[in-house]
C-alpha cells in the first residue's frame, strides 16, 4: 500500500500538483501539514528531485519542527538536506552568510522588543520628541508596519510631509537604524527586510538560491505580509513552483503586518495558478463545523469553502448565560473539575479562549480556589522576564561585544558602583571614536573625564574577559553555570526579601535546562548559536504537549492548536468582537474579528462552550453588553441553549453605595446593586476569592469576609493549603494591602504568599 493511498482526492491533488503556482485553500483541520509533509515526499521519491532544491517555510519554530520530523519519519535519508525553517530563520540563515554586502559583519546581533525600546528612547531623547504625546511604542510600531510594507525611511519621509506627526516619525526612523547600523544590529523585521534589500541589489545571491530552491512551499501564507511576500516572489521567480497553502478565513494577524490581499489576491499575480481546495475536517464534529460555517459565511472577503467531516454529528454547542464574569469563570472551573471527576476529560484535554489577556486574571483565581493546574499561554514571555534578559545580556556581551545595549544592561548587574555620569562619559568617548561601548571601556584608562571611576570598569572588563578565554573548552552549560556563580546572581537573589526571588531562581534553572537541552540536540553548539535560537522562540513554542494542564490563551494565541473541550468565554458585544470594532467605521474590522470567531470555534474537537455574561467589569467600570453577534450568528438548532434577543447596546452601568460591616459576610446576587469605589475610611481590607482590598467586594468575588483585623492563624499554627497540603506559620507579616504569610510545608517546602491568596484553613 502506498503512502498516498491514505489521503483524500483533494489532499492527492495538492500532493501530485508539483509544477507551476499552487493555492492550496486548506479549512481547519483539513490535514494541510500532512498535504505538505506528502509532497516533499513525493518530489524526493517519486520526482527524483533532490532535498537540497526543496525549501518549505512555516511562521513558528514548533511548526517547522514538526513538519521536519514528519518528513523524516516519510522519507528518512536525506531529509536533513531539506530546507525547513521559519522566515526569520530563512533570513538570519542568509544574512549570516551575506550580511557583509549590505555594510554589517556577519556576525550582527538579533535586537528584542526591549532592546528596541531601549534604543527608541535614547533616540527621542536625543532628537528631544516628547515621548508624552508621541510614545516610543507608537513610533516603533509605526517603524514596523512601514517595514512590513518595505517603505524606507527615505519614502516615509517623502509620505510624511505635512504631517507633523509623522515627521517626527521619520526623524526616530532614521536615527534608530542608524543605531541599529553601528551596534551591528538588526531587529526582526530588519531580517525580511534586508534580506529583500540583499536579493534586490546583488543578483548573483539571489541567482544562487533561486537555482538551488527549484521547488517552494510556504505554509500559512494568509499570515504573509507585504515583505515576506516580496521575498517569496523573488525567491520563486526563476521557477515559479510555489506551493502556499492557507485559509483566508484563518487570516487574524492584520495588526502584526499580516496582509490578506496576499492570499485572495495570489491568482492575480500568478494567473496559471492551480486552486485546490481541502474542506474534509478531521478535527471537529459536524455540529461544531456548521456552526463556524454559519458564522464565517457572513465575510464578504473571502473564497467560498464549506468544511464537512465524516465523524458525525456529535454534541450541540453548549451556550450559557451568567449575570457577570465571576459566575462565567466560576461555571468553566466548575465544569472543567467536574468532567475529570467524572472521567469525561483530562485537564489537559481543556482549553479556555478569550479576546483579551485581561479575562485571564479572574479564571486564573477561580482555578486557584478550585485546585486546577493550568497554563497561561502568551503572558509574559519567558525570555522577556528581567532575570533571564539579565542572563542573556551577559551571554551576548561574552559572545559579541558590538551589543551596547547588553552590555550597558549588566555593567551594574550586580551592583558595581558605577554611576549614570561615567556611563555617558564612557558613551561619548565611544561615540567620537566610533567604537563600541565595550572597547571603550576596554581604554577607560585613556578616558581622562571619567578619573578614579575607570577602576570601578576593570574589574568588569576582566570578569568578561576570562568568559570569553574559558569559551575555548567550556561548554555553554559550564559558562552559564560560572556566569552565576561569578556574578553572585543567585546567591543576591536568595539574600533578598523580594516576593518573587524563588520564582526568579526557578527562572534561572530553566534557563539552565534549556542551555543543557540545546547542547543535547547540536553536535558542536555555539554560544551565537544559541542566542540565535533563543531570540527566535515564539511564544506558543513553550506549550509542553504532554503538560496535564487546562491552557488559558487568547483567540490569537489558539491558532494552530486542538482540544477536545474548548471554552470561548466573554461572548458580549463590546468584548468580542470589541467595542471599537463595533463602531469603526471599516467593516474589514469587523471581518477579522469573525475570522477569530471562526478560529477559536474550529479549535474544538468534541465539545464546544459558549459564555456570555450580562456584566463584566472594563477598565475599573462595569459594562452591560447584548450576547456577542456571532453567537446570534449560530443556527437555534446547533446549540442546546437558546441566546436571549439583544436588548440594549454596550453601556456604563452606574455604580451605587454600599459599605459592608466590618465582619460581614457578603454574597454577590444577580439582584445585589453594583458598587463604587469605597473612601479610605472604609477601604478595609477585604477577603474573598483570594484578593485582598478590592474596589467592588461584592462584584468582584464570590464569597468573602469584610473584617479589619489579621487572619486567624499566627506564626506557630497549623494551616492546610489546598495544593500544598499541611504546614506551619513560620511568619506573618502585615502589607500595605493585606498580610503576607510564610508556611513550612511538610512536604512542599517553604511558600512565601499573601494570606487572602493562600485561603488558608488553620487545624
Amino acid at each position: 500500500m502506498s503512502i498516498y493511498d491514505t489521503l483524500n482526492e483533494q489532499q492527492k491533488r495538492g500532493v501530485f500538483t508539483t509544477e507551476g503556482p499552487v493555492l492550496l485553500l486548506a479549512g481547519a483541520g483539513s490535514g494541510k501539514t500532512r498535504v505538505l509533509t506528502h509532497r516533499i515526499a513525493y518530489l524526493i521519491e517519486e520526482l527524483g528531485v533532490s532535498p537540497w532544491n526543496i525549501m518549505a517555510i512555516t511562521f513558528t519554530n514548533k511548526a517547522a519542527g514538526e513538519m521536519k520530523e514528519r518528513v523524516e519519519n516519510l522519507i528518512g535519508m536525506g531529509a536533513e538536506s531539506i530546507w525547513v525553517t521559519t522566515f526569520h530563520s530563512s533570513c538570519v540563515r542568509i544574512l549570516r552568510r551575506y550580511a557583509d554586502r549590505l555594510g554589517y559583519d556577519n556576525s550582527f546581533t538579533i535586537y528584542d522588543t526591549d532592546d528596541q525600546k531601549a534604543v527608541m528612547k535614547d533616540v527621542c531623547k536625543r532628537l528631544q520628541i516628547d515621548t508624552k504625546t508621541l510614545k516610543e511604542r507608537a513610533i516603533l510600531s509605526a517603524i514596523s508596519s512601514a517595514k512590513d510594507e518595505l517603505i524606507s525611511p527615505q519614502e516615509y519621509e517623502l509620505k510624511a510631509m505635512g504631517d507633523f506627526r509623522k515627521q517626527k516619525i521619520v526623524q526616530a526612523y532614521k536615527e534608530y537604524q542608524l543605531a541599529l547600523k553601528k551596534n551591528n544590529a538588526m531587529d526582526f523585521d530588519d531580517l525580511i527586510v534586508k534580506t529583500v534589500e540583499l536579493f534586490k541589489a546583488d543578483s548573483e545571491v539571489l541567482g544562487s538560491y533561486q537555482k538551488r530552491f527549484k521547488y517552494i512551499m510556504v505554509d500559512e501564507y494568509q499570515d504573509t505580509n507585504t515583505a515576506q511576500f516580496e521575498l517569496i516572489r523573488l525567491l520563486a521567480d526563476a521557477n515559479r513552483n510555489l506551493c502556499v497553502v492557507g485559509d483566508d478565513d484563518q487570516s487574524i494577524y492584520k495588526f502584526r503586518g499580516a496582509n490578506i490581499r496576499n492570499i485572495l489576491d495570489f491568482e492575480q499575480v500568478y494567473p496559471e495558478a492551480e486552486v485546490i481546495r481541502l474542506e474534509q475536517n478531521y478535527r471537529s464534529t459536524q455540529n461544531v463545523l456548521d456552526a463556524a460555517n454559519a458564522v464565517i459565511r457572513n465575510n464578504k472577503g473571502r473564497k467560498s469553502k464549506t468544511l464537512w467531516t465524516d465523524k458525525g454529528e456529535g454534541n450541540r454547542l453548549h451556550f450559557r448565560q451568567f449575570d457577570n464574569a465571576y459566575e462565567e469563570a466560576e461555571f468553566i472551573a466548575d465544569d472543567v473539575a467536574r468532567k475529570k471527576r467524572e472521567a469525561a476529560a483530562d485537564y489537559g484535554d481543556c482549553a479556555v479562549l478569550y479576546r483579551t489577556n485581561a479575562q485571564a486574571r479572574i479564571l486564573e483565581e477561580r482555578f486557584i480556589i478550585e485546585g486546577i493546574p493550568y497554563d497561561v499561554v502568551g503572558g509574559t514571555n519567558f525570555y522577556a522576564r528581567r532575570e533571564i534578559k539579565d542572563l542573556l545580556a551577559y551571554l551576548k556581551t561574552i559572545d559579541n561585544g558590538r551589543d551596547d545595549l547588553a552590555v550597558k544592561r549588566i555593567i551594574n548587574i550586580p551592583k558595581r558602583g558605577i554611576g549614570a555620569a561615567t556611563i555617558a562619559k564612557v558613551q561619548d568617548y565611544a561615540d567620537m571614536r566610533e567604537i563600541s561601548f565595550y572597547d571603550a571601556l576596554r581604554q577607560a584608562d585613556e578616558i581622562m573625564s571619567i578619573g578614579k571611576s575607570a577602576a570601578k570598569l576593570k574589574p568588569f572588563v576582566t570578569m568578561i574577559q576570562s568568559f570569553r578565554s574559558k569559551l575555548e573548552f567550556y561548554g555553554l552549560e559550564d559558562l552559564i553555570k560560572d556566569v552565576i556563580e561569578t556574578t553572585g546572581y543567585v546567591a543576591e537573589l536568595e539574600a533578598s526579601d523580594e516576593e518573587d526571588a524563588e520564582n526568579r531562581i526557578e527562572n534561572i534553572d530553566e534557563l539552565i535546562s534549556k542551555i543543557v537541552a540545546f547542547e543535547e540536540v547540536h553536535d558542536q553548539p555555539t554560544l551565537g548559536e544559541f542566542l540565535e535560537e533563543v531570540a527566535l522562540v515564539a511564544d506558543i513554542d513553550r506549550v509542553e504537549d504532554d503538560s496535564n494542564r487546562v491552557l488559558l490563551m487568547t483567540l490569537h494565541s489558539a491558532k494552530g492548536l486542538e482540544f477536545p473541550h474548548v471554552y470561548l468565554a466573554g461572548m458580549e458585544d463590546g468584548i468580542f468582537p470589541s467595542y471599537m470594532t463595533i463602531t469603526s467605521d471599516d467593516p474589514d474590522e469587523i471581518e477579522e474579528e469573525r475570522r477569530l470567531a471562526y478560529v477559536g470555534m474550529t479549535r474544538a474537537k468534541e465539545d464546544l462552550t459558549l459564555c456570555y455574561a450580562k456584566m463584566r467589569m472594563v477598565r475599573g467600570e462595569t459594562q452591560m453588553n447584548a450576547v456577542s453577534r456571532f453567537v446570534r450568528e449560530i443556527p437555534e438548532e446547533l446549540m442546546d441553549n437558546r441566546p436571549p434577543a439583544p436588548r440594549f447596546r454596550p453601556m456604563d452601568v452606574p455604580s451605587s453605595q454600599f459599605t459592608p460591616a466590618e465582619g460581614q459576610v457578603y454574597k454577590y446576587k444577580p439582584t445585589a446593586t453594583l458598587m463604587p469605589k469605597r473612601t479610605a475610611a472604609e477601604n478595609k481590607p477585604f477577603i474573598a476569592g483570594g484578593i485582598g482590598s478590592l474596589n467592588a467586594p461584592g462584584i468582584n468575588k464570590g464569597v468573602g469576609a469584610v473584617t479589619g483585623g489579621k487572619p486567624d492563624y499566627d506564626a506557630g499554627d497549623r494551616v492546610r493549603h489546598i495544593k500544598y497540603g499541611e504546614g506551619t506559620v513560620t511568619d506573618l507579616e502585615p502589607g500595605p494591602r493585606d498580610y503576607k504569610v510564610t508556611v513550612d510545608f511538610d512536604d512542599a517546602g517553604q511558600k512565601i504568599m499573601y494570606a487572602a491568596f493562600a485561603r488558608l484553613n488553620k487545624i
